[in-house]
């Protein structure tokens, strides 16, 4: 981004609306074709008809869209052609041609005004964007890159398409149970959706040293934000919700927790490159909804060997779409593929949806990648096991279980 007190030397990228896409180049390209359009139609076609409104057009066009000096240089290319087409043709009507290069002259004066207004904008949209970013990264800040013999990665990437802050969460805690994460979405942005992350945040950290089972830290933190929720008055924040997902590592085993609130589900990335998921048997309420009613949480347990990585995400990753509408769908994509490190696998994802998204998200993405490199955490292998459901209590079998 450039500094806030004014544009850097050269082209200001805060002036163009699509910085590092490719469609800047089509951009960059589209005033110098529309004079060489205007050249052409005024050679072809007979002196009663004006070019003068490809001329006019072209400054426009880079006012809208290209930086101070792309302006002031399409302005001057449009007046030197209009006046040298003039010339050229010795048209006896003197006055029309004047007429012509006065109005390019005047509205090459307006783009440059036009240009001021829409960098301007630009800058204060990349210093609200700026602010952003920081609160939440303040709220959300770097997890430890080892934790209990997990190696762990996060990313936190802001909206292109909106400057206000987003409600996406993430967090790892090494706790007497295990090495605990939690990775969720706060329904809506703004200032409420951080204040509500905050609350998540605070509440997972001291209940997951707290709470001896993951279904009594899904009960905490949903206790947590009807508590939040019942002081407000505003009806949109009184109707929020948290979709999240809840992860465990214990100690001792290679296994893995999770309790799924209504959230995209983690995938496993194993070191053969397969990529598995880990979808729940049944679905659940987001956190919030409580009110709706009571549903025991399901803790469903899943084989994590060493080299393993869970990459757990928000859905900016698979809501972001190409140029046809399709959404983004990470598994194809990172099957076969191997990472050395979490941070790599993180950075690789992030570029990929930007690609899939032609640059432009609509939505914030929160991803945690935790791999498991630790062998003396691991004892007996443990396969997948669902959970064993009698009535409307859950219960898990023993650690030796069988493959459904």
């Amino acid at each position: 981004m450039g500094k806030r007190d004014g544009p850097p030397p050269g082209p200001d990228p805060l002036c163009e609306p699509f910085p590092g896409w490719a469609p800047v180049v089509l951009a960059r390209c589209l005033p110098a074709a529309v004079i060489i359009g205007g050249i052409v139609f005024d050679v072809l076609t007979p002196p009663k008809y004006s070019s003068a409104p490809f001329f006019v057009s072209a400054p426009l066009v880079a006012a809208s869209l290209l930086s101070l000096s792309a302006t002031l240089l399409a302005a001057v290319a449009a007046l030197a052609a209009i006046v040298t087409l003039s010339l050229a043709r010795q048209a006896p009507e003197v006055g029309e041609s004047v007429t012509e290069v006065v109005t390019v002259v005047t509205v090459g004066a307006l783009a440059v005004g036009i240009n001021r207004v829409v960098c301007r904008g630009n800058r204060r949209l990349a210093s609200v964007r700026s602010v952003a970013e920081a609160a939440q990264r303040a709220v959300l800040p770097t997890p430890p890159a080892r934790i209990g013999g997990l190696r762990v990665a996060a990313r936190y990437v802001a909206a292109q398409a909106d400057a206000r802050i987003g409600g996406d969460l993430y967090a790892v805690q090494d706790t007497p149970y295990g090495v605990r994460v939690i990775v969720g979405d706060v329904r809506g942005k703004g200032l409420g959706a951080v204040e509500a992350v905050a609350i998540l945040i605070g509440a997972f950290r001291e209940a997951a040293e707290q709470e001896r089972t993951l279904e009594g830290l899904a009960a905490r933190l949903e206790r947590a934000l009807q508590r939040e929720g019942a002081w407000r008055a505003n009806v949109d924040q009184a109707e929020g919700f948290t979709t999240a997902v809840l992860a465990e590592v214990p100690p001792g085993a290679g296994a893995l927790r999770i309790v799924n609130r209504g959230h995209p589900p983690p995938l496993l990335l194993h070191s053969d490159g397969t990529v598995g998921d880990t979808h729940p048997r049944a679905p659940a309420l987001p956190l919030g909804m409580g009110d709706l009613g009571v549903w025991p949480d399901r803790v469903e347990q899943w084989e994590f060997p060493v080299g393993s990585t869970l990459l757990l995400f928000t859905d900016g990753v698979t809501e972001a779409r190409d140029a046809t509408g399709t959404f983004y769908d990470p598994r194809p994509r990172l099957r076969g593929k191997q990472f050395r490190s979490p941070d790599a696998l993180l950075d690789s994802l992030t570029a990929d949806v930007a690609r899939h998204a032609g640059g432009r998200t609509d939505d914030d993405m929160a991803l945690l990648a935790i791999r498991r490199i630790d062998g003396r955490l691991r004892t007996a292998p443990i396969t997948h096991k669902r959970p064993q459901v009698t009535g409307r209590t859950v219960r898990l079998r023993s650690p030796q279980v069988h493959n459904d």
